[in-house]
């Protein structure tokens, strides 16, 4: 069983839609963002779900793999919303 419901407020964006011939259904404007595929889930009992997903390059990977890596990025963009940044002059490394 997968739980990919985050938020349970629904908003209905368009109504009576019908697959075309060759059963495929439009997604309206307003829900399309540039870059996003979808995850398509079906319940037991018709109803379906697109989770929308992005990709990332291979060579970033590594960084949603490193729990310590992470989280230490996570901080410093916590650091940096919160004002707290520092200048560093590279010339100097």
């Amino acid at each position: 069983m997968v739980t990919i419901i985050r938020d349970t407020e629904f908003t209905e964006i368009a109504e009576s839609v019908k697959p075309d011939s060759k059963k495929r259904v439009v997604l309206p404007k307003a829900v399309i963002r540039e870059g996003v595929t979808y995850r398509m889930y079906r319940n037991r009992i018709g109803q379906i779900i697109l989770d929308p997903q992005v990709t990332i390059p291979v060579s970033e990977a590594w960084l949603f793999k490193n729990p310590e890596a992470i989280a230490s990025v996570r901080r410093g963009l916590a650091d940096a919303a919160k004002g707290k940044v520092s200048k560093v002059d590279l010339k100097n490394l």
